[in-house]
């Protein structure tokens, strides 16, 4: 449970303790692509804060950049009264 981290020539002595996740989230999306945009429906109302699920959002999409698709993202917009969103790219493609 001990472990050594080297951060900026210090070593730091860090002991790992377990603790409990909050249960997590799984649902379905519905996405309209276009050159720049890609439009997000149907996102359930979950009990997190609007710039949790923006950022939540801006992660997937940049992390879909290696399987087809997904790049940098220049903007996140969520209506959370809507359950939609739409995110904007800094390149078409």
């Amino acid at each position: 449970s001990k472990h050594y981290v080297n951060l900026d020539n210090r070593t730091a002595n860090v002991t790992v303790k377990p603790f409990e996740l909050d249960m997590g989230f799984q649902f379905e999306l519905h996405i309209t692509v276009s050159g720049k945009k890609i439009n997000v429906s149907d996102i359930p109302e979950l009990p997190i804060p609007e710039e949790w699920m923006r950022d939540k959002l801006e992660l997937y999409f940049y992390k879909t950049e290696q399987a087809e698709g997904g790049g940098e993202i220049e903007k996140v917009t969520y209506n959370k009264g809507s359950g939609t969103g739409v995110i904007t790219f800094l390149k078409p493609g």
